[in-house]
């Protein structure tokens, strides 16, 4: 690409402002012109009579580094940049938060958020979004958002739209084909980004139970007390048949997003300075991918990482004076309530002894007609002091239902939580490690992941500092609804359901929380070590077996439970690196030797089952003919490298075997060795030789061949190098298979594993006496266009796990540069 520099006025579809053109330009308030916000400003003395002046430049795999005057211009050039690589993929899920998909795509449609998983019809959708992300929540937000981050959000708002009106203008070709010409490509509001910022708080939380909540109406029939009984048994026989894998369930607990991270500090690096690890594992499609950028205002912001989609701040990210990242969490961000109601009226509850109204909640959507005509459709939902009612069915069956008797509830701290742009806004502008710690503290912003980081000179730092509901352990005690609680704690360990209709029962309020309800610091859990730490989504517990953390309420998460695969594997990479009995050279980390341990591919559970199924249960089939699937897995060198022969054979026996009702290990779990243990497969049990010969089966119904190396059978399926040739993609299921190296998709189909899930944005970041030095890849790419050239290329580069060192000093990114714009508007 050539390199466009200012000089005077430069080409029209890069200045169409400052050039005066006649072409519409974007502000804030998109078509209309006008957001009602004098935030958007973002004019400083550097500008001049400019309201933004920003320049973007490009380097290899087209990562902008976003150098500007002020926060507003900062937000342009981001907005800008994100759109011309993202605006179809973003605006659909603008037009899905406003609530008007079935307005523009029709009722019949679905709507999914894949890192949940929850996919709900267009029509559930919109009603779900009115209530959730409604003008009073974005009041809420919008208030508390920080003055500077304000600004920025502004400028987001109208570089994006600028991007837009430019395309709309026909001035980029072939450009975002998908939505070019659709109605719903429309000029974005203020108001729509922090509709973005709360469904992004609230994924590990109400979105979970979108469906549950949509579909709570109150009961049509007054019921005789009798009646009532009866209705109240059956729903107690259906929740105590119900399992934790239902879905409904299984959306609460088990969220399919997930991470591995760790922090390095002094002792476990060569040289002595820190290294920090990350690796999201998120969807490949929608938007909770990731967007790479840096970040500068000279002398007052200098940060370089990722964001998810549509919010102008560093989410993950590093510079001169610290780095971070993030996995998913265990602890629960909101809590059920149990509601006596009103027999008489089941729109009313008991609180502590006074009759309390439900609030109606009257909701209109547009629905798009056969003959293009559009039709109003109404539903009126419920919230009570807590939050909106909800009915979660088993089968069909309502298990937590809404009788005359009884209803539930839902209390979402993170829709409350209006500071969680703030965390990461000022975690950017951090100046120290130190800093960064004490503003995790100070803010209490993060929503529903646990953080590791360091600096140059820092130690090893892990916390899950985050929004947790004020539930210790004392008051699900004392404060356990009367009815159901014990069967929800069955199926969801650590997710309380209290007793709305008494006061005590609120959230408490900690002394160093930042607002009432949430736990504060110092009730979190957080770890800080010379040598390391460590998370791979379980718990906090072993984030370094050598100092277990302990005492904590159970909704933060389990204490003394088996790991996964996946955890335990991800402990032992460091234990044995630390020993020097991995195989490599000496002892300790530096870059190079993490950069090969995490994308080596290999498989715990293959370390731990293999043999015993080649030497026990493959000469012993007995009922089961096995030959095929026993001489693939003989070959598997237990990874899931593209060479790798065998992998599927095995990733379908180990899912089956991870699917019986009963352990598969003869040793079970011990706390005294929970890296090790459980282990030892019983080879001996039916079910699990059956589940080998389900595998044979499974790979031969699909049509691939027994000795086919992965990189023929597992690719992209989100992107395609140019000229259409299938990208292949090495990793293997992080859970339940216990790889690092996370790659997942859908199941085995007749062309393979098409991968639309797992490693995301890869860092490995250190520090020497030039500065941060940081290397990794953005696994999917930067744009979701097929016609940008920066669709595929670092999708092409991470398959073959070539490391990409990141431009981060202005020097660097001025030898790397490939194109370079400078956007003003006055």
């Amino acid at each position: 690409m050539s390199k466009l520099l200012r000089a005077g006025c430069v080409p029209v579809l890069l200045l169409l402002a400052a050039c005066g053109s006649s072409l519409p330009v974007a502000t804030s308030g998109g078509a209309s012109g006008s957001s009602g916000s004098s935030s958007g400003s973002g004019s400083s003395s550097g500008a001049g009579t400019l309201k933004y002046d920003v320049t973007v430049t490009r380097t290899q795999y087209g990562i902008p580094h976003i150098k500007a005057v002020d926060f507003g211009s900062l937000g342009y050039g981001y907005g800008y940049a994100f759109a011309e690589d993202n605006l179809c993929t973003m605006m659909e899920d603008y037009v899905a938060i406003r609530g008007q998909r079935s307005q523009y795509l029709g009722g019949s449609g679905t709507y999914s958020i894949p890192a949940v998983p929850v996919t709900a019809s267009n029509i559930d959708s919109d009603f779900f979004w009115k209530l959730i992300a409604d003008d009073t929540a974005v009041q809420n937000f919008k208030a508390a958002i920080d003055p500077r981050a304000a600004l920025a959000l502004s400028g987001y708002v109208d570089g994006f739209n600028r991007y837009m009106n430019e395309l709309l203008a026909g001035q980029h070709p072939g450009s975002q084909a998908a939505c070019a010409t659709a109605p719903w490509l429309q000029n974005i509001t203020e108001d729509d980004v922090y509709r973005r910022i709360i469904r992004l708080a609230v994924i590990a939380s109400s979105s979970a139970l979108e469906n549950e909540i949509v579909a709570a109406q109150p009961p049509a029939l007054v019921l005789s007390a009798k009646a009532q009984n009866r209705a109240r048994r059956r729903a107690l026989a259906e929740l105590a048949r119900a399992k934790p894998e239902d879905p409904a369930f299984a959306r609460m607990r088990e969220k399919r997003f997930g991470s591995n991270m760790y922090s390095l500090g002094p002792q476990a690096s060569v040289s002595g300075t820190p290294i920090v690890y990350g690796n999201p594992h998120f969807p490949w499609t929608g938007t909770e991918r990731l967007y790479m950028a840096q970040l500068t205002i000279p002398g007052v912001m200098d940060i370089e990482g990722v964001s998810l989609y549509g919010i102008p701040v560093i989410n993950i990210g590093f510079n001169d004076n610290l780095a971070w990242s993030h996995t998913v969490s265990t602890a629960f961000r909101f809590t059920l309530y149990e509601l006596t109601l009103n027999p008489l009226n089941p729109k009313q509850y008991f609180y502590n002894g006074q009759l309390v109204d439900m609030t109606p909640v009257p909701l209109s959507i547009q629905v798009l007609q056969s003959d293009g005509s559009l039709a109003t459709q109404t539903r009126t939902l419920y919230k009570t002091q807590y939050g909106p009612m909800l009915v979660i069915s088993d089968d069909g069956i309502p298990v937590l239902g809404w009788t005359n008797a009884l209803g539930f509830t839902l209390r979402d701290a993170n829709l409350e939580n209006t500071r969680l742009i703030n965390q990461f806004f000022l975690w950017n502008l951090a100046t120290s490690f130190t800093q960064f710690k004490q503003l995790q503290k100070s803010v209490l912003g993060v929503p529903w992941v646990n953080t590791v980081a360091s600096g140059p000179t820092g130690d090893a730092y892990y916390a899950d500092i985050s929004v947790v509901p004020n539930v210790p352990n004392s008051e699900v005690a004392s404060c356990s609804a009367p009815v159901f609680s014990t069967l929800v704690a069955q199926l969801e360990p650590g997710l309380p359901l209290l007793d709305g209709s008494r006061a005590d029962c609120q959230w408490g309020t900690d002394a160093d929380a930042p607002v009432p309800g949430i736990f504060g610091p110092s009730h979190l859990p957080s770890l800080e070590r010379q040598d390391w730490v460590s998370n791979m989504n379980d718990s906090y517990w072993l984030t370094n077996p050598a100092q277990p953390l302990t005492g904590f309420a159970s909704i933060i998460g389990s204490e003394g439970t088996a790991r996964t695969l996946r955890t335990r594997l991800g402990i032992l990479q460091v234990q044995r690196r630390l020993a020097g009995t991995d195989g490599l050279t000496g002892t300790g980390f530096n870059l190079p030797n993490l950069q090969q341990i995490v994308l080596d591919s290999h498989m715990y559970s293959g370390e731990l089952g293999q043999a015993s199924v080649l030497s026990q249960m493959c000469p012993k089939a007995g009922l089961f003919n096995t030959a095929s699937a026993c001489a693939s897995i003989a070959q598997w060198d237990q990874a899931s490298n593209l060479t790798s022969i065998g992998l599927p054979v095995w990733q379908e026996f180990w899912r089956n075997v991870s699917g019986l009702s009963e352990s598969p290990w003869l040793t079970p779990f011990n706390i005294n060795d929970p890296v090790n243990t459980p282990n030892t497969l019983n080879t001996a049990d039916p079910l699990v030789q059956k589940a080998l010969s389900d595998a044979q089966t499974t790979v031969q119904n699909a049509g691939i061949g027994f000795n086919t190396p992965l990189g023929q059978v597992q690719y992209s399926a989100v992107n395609n190098a140019p000229g259409g040739a299938q990208i292949p993609i090495f990793g293997a299921e992080g859970d339940p298979m216990g790889s690092f190296t996370a790659a997942y998709s859908n199941g085995l189909v007749k062309t393979g594993y098409p991968i639309n899930f797992g490693n995301s944005y890869i860092q490995t970041v250190t520090w020497n006496s030039a500065g941060v030095l940081a290397q990794g890849f953005l696994t999917y790419s930067e744009s979701t266009d097929p016609a940008n050239p920066h669709y595929a290329d670092f999708t092409q580069a991470y398959s073959q796990k070539q490391w990409y060192q990141f431009p981060f000093h202005a020097a660097d990114v001025q030898a790397a540069a490939e194109s370079t714009i400078e956007l003003t508007s006055p």
